[in-house]
């Protein structure tokens, strides 16, 4: 037992949940997609495998027609380059002609703009977890010349690193009513399909500092994290996504988008990714590109 004042030696790394990590198969068809998640998917068999298994409903529909598709293109706080929009409305032309009943706004959607510096804040305190003492105190300085006014996703991020336990308990409670109204637009549309980032394919950009990278969209700069934003609408309220590409750009980088669906109705999106597969064709390689 530790002396009063004293702390325990760490723990070594353990298995865990880790909020907002992302897992999942890869594939080049929708078949396989499917198939390896019936490989992988279930409990962790040394905590909940004892007691539960796994059991997702069917896909909502066999086939494209009957399908209530939600369609974005737009995000409140980062511009979508207009070669994605591009394909996105090509896409959503497509698949209006197969019989979906295809929508681009709906009054039901939750607030964007308000979930993303929810999900910069949430992610950014997991991320801090194991930060260096030396980056956490740069942090603390940038904290406290922050306005408290600065609604910005980089102050999101910034507040997510020192985050306390109390202020992620409130931050939990909003997702929560986050996930309410993702439920209740569900009840509505079967899947939405909205950019994965907002550009098609980007150089990596590996300098130590993400602060100072950029990404371009149009041909203007943005900050390099906030496009994180689009991965983050199934992120926060932990959708199922299936990723699938849709074309490419003028420059032949590809494109893709996310088919987002129902929490644990994982078999919806991945369905109507196959059926989109067979209608328009499915994974091409990029010019260049040694299959």
């Amino acid at each position: 037992m530790p002396l009063r004042g004293h702390l325990p030696p760490p723990l070594p790394p353990l298995p865990g949940y880790n909020d907002l990590s992302v897992i999942g198969p890869m594939a080049r068809s929708a078949k396989d997609l499917s198939l390896l998640l019936d490989a992988i998917a279930g409990p962790d068999e040394v905590d909940s495998g004892v007691a539960y298994h796994l059991a997702l409903p069917p896909p909502r529909h066999a086939e494209l027609k009957g399908h209530r598709i939600l369609v974005l293109d737009a995000h409140p706080l980062l511009p979508t380059d207009s070669s994605v929009r591009t394909a996105i409305g090509a896409l959503a032309d497509h698949l209006t002609k197969q019989g979906p009943r295809v929508e681009r706004q709906s009054g039901l959607l939750p607030d964007l703009a308000n979930a993303a510096r929810l999900y910069m804040r949430m992610l950014l305190s997991f991320l801090a977890m194991g930060s260096p003492p030396e980056e956490l105190a740069r942090a603390r300085e940038g904290l406290s010349k922050l306005d408290a006014n600065d609604d910005s996703l980089a102050a999101e991020r910034l507040r997510g690193m020192l985050l306390s336990h109390r202020d992620w308990l409130y931050a939990n409670g909003a997702r929560s009513q986050h996930r309410a109204q993702w439920r209740t637009l569900f009840k509505e549309f079967d899947v939405i399909i909205c950019p994965i980032m907002p550009t098609a394919a980007y150089p990596h950009d590996h300098s130590p500092d993400q602060d100072t990278r950029t990404i371009t969209i149009d041909g203007r700069p943005y900050p390099y994290t906030d496009q994180l934003i689009w991965p983050g609408v199934a992120t926060l309220p932990g959708l199922p996504a299936t990723q699938i590409p849709i074309g490419f750009s003028s420059d032949g980088l590809p494109i893709g988008v996310q088919i987002v669906g129902p929490w644990l109705e994982d078999r919806t999106p991945l369905k109507l990714a196959e059926l989109i597969e067979r209608e328009f064709g499915g994974f091409v390689p990029p010019k260049g590109f040694d299959a």
